[in-house]
């Protein structure tokens, strides 16, 4: 058996020379050190020998095998740094030029946005903090003034979690005006908060709505806040965020959880205030709605109206998002057209 164990590791030696490829130096392995293999077979019937034989054949055959092993892990080396050479040499390779850019991702457009208008808060003065998005009916509606027989109820298209008959029913917050709430509750004045946040609406998808929205909701609370206040901190807003040059409208509004009410509006970018299709010919578009927190809303949460006054106010961030860039549909912002995104 030892005569056929050197025969063996003579031939596979010689054969190992020979190889080129490492494709070549695979089958070698697999003929000579598999499993399958007249070396693995020669350590199995190594068994059938008497004791005596069996301790020096096993020896034998355990040099043998490592022998090979190792002339194979030479073998695989030597193969392995002439490919790599062959390569490196076949082709042009300039060490000196930079490297390829790898693509880098951005924050969504929304996000962009949302983190512009919270920063011109900041910088007057407003904490930025978040709220729950399923909501209490008590939150979402009664509190602000909206109880269950309130027409104002069908001005928002609710996506209900529970019964909307229960008091307690929760919701998904159609809008971020629950956090005023939640915040005078919590707080007492003076306050100053903006609660950036995505709403629910049950309404079908078109070009200008969606069933998932983002509003920036903002409220301040102190014991000598005025109208004067409230239109003096949104349009220094709307001058930040359109431009000094942009025109600012305020006019008379009407909302459940604020008397007096209003909104604002900007100088249409298109027409400059001569009137055409985008702002239905009347030069002015409408980006957010405000008022003086209502007196009611104020006692609710625990804070004396004789003493303290506030404003409130609630903006669609998509909507500051089209208007700013132009942007012909709300869908675009979510279908994950990288096209689209890559713009901003």
């Amino acid at each position: 058996m030892a005569d056929e164990l050197d025969v063996l590791e003579s031939a596979a030696l010689a054969e190992l020379r020979e190889l080129q490829t490492l494709s070549q130096l695979e089958a070698w392995r697999v003929r000579y050190l598999g499993k399958k293999s007249t070396l693995t077979s020669a350590l199995r019937a190594l068994s059938a020998l008497p004791p005596e034989q069996r301790r020096t054949a096993g020896a034998h055959s355990n040099a043998v095998k490592a022998s090979l092993q190792s002339e194979y892990e030479a073998r695989k080396q030597e193969l392995s740094l002439s490919t790599i050479g062959e390569s490196i040499g076949g082709a042009c390779l300039d060490v000196t030029l930079p490297g390829r850019a790898l693509p880098i991702g951005r924050l969504h457009p929304i996000t962009q946005v949302i983190q512009e208008i919270c920063s011109v808060f900041a910088r007057m003065g407003f904490q930025v903090i978040d709220g729950p998005e399923v909501e209490w009916d008590y939150y979402n509606f009664e509190a602000l003034n909206i109880p269950q027989d309130h027409p104002a109820r069908d001005m928002f298209a609710t996506l209900w979690l529970d019964s909307s008959e229960d008091r307690n029913a929760r919701l998904l917050r159609t809008h971020t005006s629950p956090m005023q709430i939640r915040i005078m509750e919590e707080h007492r004045p003076p306050l100053r908060f903006v609660v950036p946040g995505r709403t629910y609406r049950y309404e079908a998808t078109d070009a200008t709505h969606d069933w998932m929205f983002h509003q920036v909701e903002g409220l301040a609370v102190d014991s000598d806040i005025t109208l004067r206040d409230l239109k003096e901190t949104l349009f220094e807003f709307c001058r930040s965020i359109f431009g000094r040059d942009t025109g600012v409208r305020f006019r008379c509004d009407y909302f459940p959880f604020v008397e007096p009410g209003g909104e604002i509006a900007i100088e249409c970018f298109q027409c400059r205030g001569g009137g055409c299709r985008l702002c239905g010919s009347t030069g002015w578009l409408e980006i957010l709605g405000t008022g003086m927190v209502h007196p009611d809303v104020l006692a609710r949460c625990g804070i004396d109206p004789s003493v303290y006054s506030g404003f409130a106010f609630g903006m669609g961030v998509e909507r500051i998002t089209i208007l700013r860039y132009g942007v012909d549909d709300i869908r675009h912002f979510y279908s994950g057209d990288f096209r689209f995104l890559r713009q901003f």
